[in-house]
């Protein structure tokens, strides 16, 4: 497996000037912000999404001021996302750091997310290309759909696959999307090409989502991650909801009734992960995204082969195979 640190220096520079970009964008003449904001940079992450508009744009082309300030916009608008997520789920670490709520209050970290918000839609203005600025504007309205249509599953236990893929297409690879159409737009492509990135990235997307949820059931004592988060908040993942549809399983009906109870304690929870695990969900989760891998593979080849279309496929082999 490609390791993410040599896929990133593919693309280096560029980084090196998104990250400026963002930096500079994101000053304020108020110094606690901009203390608040100095902190939470020093912890970028991998940030696979910019790098979808970067390597998109050039598939297809050079690489523009344009991609750059996509890119921007598209990353800060994510880290907004998360920002507010750690308020809603009064999370204090995240990826082994402690979390701007945690470090400050919930008050700070709420106005931080809305300044990322705000500073994200002006990087898609500064590109002058109704496209993207369009691109962002639906993004922002996918992320918050496909927030509420999880917590209406949770509530009233839809356990239902189909319902679970519409949910993280919103949530989670709609970013992806959004991504690979600003690359494309910016560069000047709007035609099968962008159909097919589109499609790419939305098997991304979800496989993104589904290694996510496999992680779930498992300790991570790295992150200080216990197994069970999303059962706790009431979500039915893909591993569970496959073993869940095991008609010929002894302990289906009881799984079932017991996946629809309001609140889970410990042991209910890890008789769930246990039953999950033993009815095969998480083989058929990697089944999942191994075909979703393959046919994401197929659409790439049909695209013009170079570089950094081995190294989006890179990507995807990184996600699928990470252990977190």
């Amino acid at each position: 497996m490609t390791s993410i640190e040599a896929i990133r220096s593919t693309i280096a520079p560029e980084l090196d000037a998104l990250n400026k970009r963002i930096a500079a964008a994101l000053e304020s003449s108020n110094d606690m912000m901009n203390q608040v904001i100095r902190g939470y940079l020093t912890h970028k992450g991998k940030q696979l999404r910019p790098m979808f508009v970067i390597l998109t744009a050039r598939i297809f082309d050079k690489i523009n001021d344009n991609v750059i300030a996509a890119a921007a916009s598209v990353e800060m608008l994510h880290n907004a996302s998360l920002i507010h997520d750690d308020v809603i789920d009064d999370s204090g670490m995240r990826h082994g750091h402690e979390t701007i709520n945690r470090v400050w209050d919930n008050h700070i970290a709420v106005l931080v997310g809305d300044f990322f918000t705000s500073t994200a839609l002006r990087q898609a203005v500064e590109t002058r290309s109704l496209p993207i600025i369009d691109t962002l504007g639906r993004l922002g309205k996918l992320l918050s759909v496909g927030e509420m249509d999880q917590i209406y599953n949770a509530r009233f236990h839809r356990l239902d696959e189909k319902a679970y893929f519409e949910i993280i297409s919103h949530k989670t690879a709609s970013l992806f999307v959004s991504c690979v159409e600003m690359g494309c737009y910016a560069v000047g492509v709007d035609d099968d090409r962008l159909d097919k990135m589109r499609r790419f990235a939305e098997m991304f997307g979800l496989c993104f989502q589904i290694k996510d949820d496999i992680f779930d059931y498992y300790d991570d004592s790295a992150v200080g991650k216990p197994t069970g988060n999303d059962l706790r908040e009431g979500k039915v993942t893909l591993p569970l909801l496959y073993a869940l549809t095991r008609a010929n399983h002894p302990d289906r009906e009881k799984m079932v009734e017991l996946s629809r109870r309001e609140q889970l304690d410990e042991n209910e929870i890890a008789t769930l992960i246990a039953y999950a695990k033993a009815a095969g969900g998480i083989e058929y989760a990697y089944a999942t995204m191994n075909r979703l891998r393959d046919e994401a593979a197929a659409i790439l080849a049909t695209l013009p082969q170079g570089k950094e279309t081995q190294v989006l496929l890179d990507i995807f082999d990184f996600v699928v195979a990470k252990n977190r």
